[in-house]
């Protein structure tokens, strides 16, 4: 009968104990392609997951190829507030700006600050923090040489804008990209340094945007 007992005690107290342990933080980040890749081999989102206390957080991609901003708007509810993060980093529009050029399926401007205040709302009312991420690059010839630079500029400015109304921390991609490069690019490729295809991520282009969203979980 006393085995019995204390039996019951140690697992009352097991019980307790797990009760009490810190729930890890569920961090979800939300885009296109490049995310997709991100829970690769040595995607951006496999290397943070090796710099962070894996009782303390976890991290989720939650990226599909091909994406622009109305797309995830529309499979928000699904892939990204059913699941509870604590935190959500948005990284969207690349394609909202080549695919205007490639298959002439971008987003206008209006429209993609539009949808991209519309998921800031969403996901905000849902209790999750945010960090909004400029786009990075299409090609990566130095000094605005690439022919969607100025396209690029114009909605990473949107975000900071963005970020700046709503007072949301900016991870930055696109300035700490084009700073890269201007140092590392001395023949002024247009891949081949940080993408392996002027828009997808090589392994160093991984370790980079790694490099620059690990402050915001930490």
């Amino acid at each position: 009968m006393k085995t019995i007992l204390k039996l019951s005690v140690v697992a009352c107290a097991i019980i307790l104990l797990s009760s009490m342990k810190p729930k890890a933080k569920k961090v979800i980040f939300f885009g296109d392609s490049i995310t997709q890749a991100g829970v690769r081999g040595n995607g951006y989102i496999n290397l943070l997951k090796k710099q962070v206390d894996s009782t303390k957080f976890e991290l989720l991609g939650a990226g599909i190829g091909g994406n622009k901003i109305y797309d995830l708007y529309l499979r928000l509810e699904e892939d990204v507030l059913n699941k509870r993060p604590d935190l959500v980093f948005i990284y969207v529009g690349i394609n909202d700006v080549w695919h205007k050029q490639s298959s002439r399926t971008g987003t206008d401007y209006p429209k993609y600050i539009k949808f991209y205040q519309a998921l800031i709302n969403k996901i905000q009312a849902g209790g999750s923090k945010i960090v909004l991420c400029t786009p990075s690059v299409v090609g990566e010839k130095k000094g605005g040489a690439n022919e969607l630079d100025a396209d690029l500029d114009k909605y990473a400015e949107g975000i900071r804008e963005l970020a700046t109304k709503n007072n949301l921390p900016l991870c930055d991609l696109r300035k700490a990209f084009l700073a890269y490069e201007e140092k590392n690019n001395p023949q002024d490729l247009e891949k081949g340094i940080l993408t392996s295809d002027r828009v997808h991520l090589n392994d160093k282009g991984n370790q980079f945007v790694a490099e620059q969203m690990l402050p915001f979980i930490k």
